[in-house]
């Protein structure tokens, strides 16, 4: 079959949950089909700034097709437009606003799909909150399928989306808690699904050393520090836990940051790492730390158990 797969970003070297899904999905599907992948020129999931080349280029088995955002993110217009929505009394021209200014609005990626969706036979969209399956879908609904990769935050009580929950041929869902979520918010029947999870290699013998961290247990936390993950709250746990005089494991915070964190002798900031880094620090961690309050799925969760690493998560999201 002819495959393309719809995400508003897409590169080995960027963190995040349905980008990694989306790759690792397609790279699997691409050993039996012919597998696109549509995307953007991003890399920075805040602002959108247009970082790769756009065009056609090839990552392994993938053809990716990049089209550039038409404009930065104003955080501006963002905070404005989220705090009308959010607060439940948006028209739904508001609430269309607001995927909009959410973006990565890339207008070119839309009108390929007006032109040339047909020449597919399915189109795979990952995560509806963003501009390129928000306003792609629509176009080729006959012929798509969705993964939400929802999560139990405000957003997903828009009435809007009740109308956008029915268009899609069929959904790939991550769970059995985001399937039951969607089947809530849709306006009637949900088209025919699956519940896929994500398949994992098994853990081999790491080759690398783990970036230097002193202390023999390590307590991790691995992927975007942003306070929407709930970075904020684990580390004024941590901080308050080390105050009230704690066993002295290190927090080592591995990914890219959004925000500020504090300064603490106890408090590790590697920044973004690679795969080899990444899997040697899962193979020396105590406990991963996943402080989300919302999630579909965590993939970095199913790595810890791979590689036999407890887990201490946030009891609040349904899915954890």
């Amino acid at each position: 079959m002819k495959l393309a797969c719809v995400v508003h970003r897409f590169g080995a070297d960027i963190a995040g949950g349905s980008e990694s899904h989306c790759r690792l999905v397609a790279e699997h599907l691409a050993a039996d089909h012919d597998v696109t992948i549509l995307t953007t020129c991003a890399k920075d999931h805040v602002t959108w700034q247009n970082t790769y080349p756009a065009g056609v280029s090839q990552a392994g088995p993938l053809r990716v097709q990049r089209f550039p955002v038409d404009r930065p993110r104003s955080l501006h217009r963002f905070a404005e437009i989220s705090e009308i929505v959010l607060s439940g009394r948006a028209s739904p021209a508001e609430q269309e606003r607001w995927f909009v200014e959410n973006g990565p609005r890339a207008s070119d990626l839309v009108e390929y799909l007006r032109q040339h969706g047909a020449e597919y036979d399915r189109i795979l969209f990952w995560a509806y909150r963003y501009y390129p399956t928000f306003f792609g879908l629509p176009l080729v609904a006959d012929r798509a399928l969705l993964v939400p990769t929802a999560e139990e935050d405000p957003l997903i009580r828009l009435p809007i989306l009740a109308r956008f929950f029915a268009l899609p041929r069929g959904y790939i869902f991550l769970t059995p808690e985001e399937a039951e979520l969607i089947a809530r918010r849709a306006g009637g029947p949900l088209a025919p699904s699956c519940i896929v999870g994500s398949g994992l290699d098994p853990a081999l013998p790491t080759s690398g050393s783990p970036p230097a961290v002193a202390g023999e247990s390590i307590l991790l936390y691995l992927g975007r520090i942003d306070p929407n993950k709930g970075c904020e709250t684990l580390l004024r746990y941590f901080i308050r836990y080390q105050e009230r005089g704690g066993a002295p494991a290190p927090l080592v915070m591995a990914g890219p940051a959004n925000m500020e964190i504090p300064d603490h002798p106890l408090i590790e900031r590697l920044g973004l790492v690679d795969h080899a880094a990444r899997e040697a620090l899962l193979s020396r961690a105590s406990v991963l730390m996943v402080p989300s309050p919302f999630e579909s799925l965590s993939l970095v969760l199913l790595e810890a158990w791979n590689y036999g690493v407890p887990a201490l998560v946030n009891g609040r999201c349904s899915v954890l």
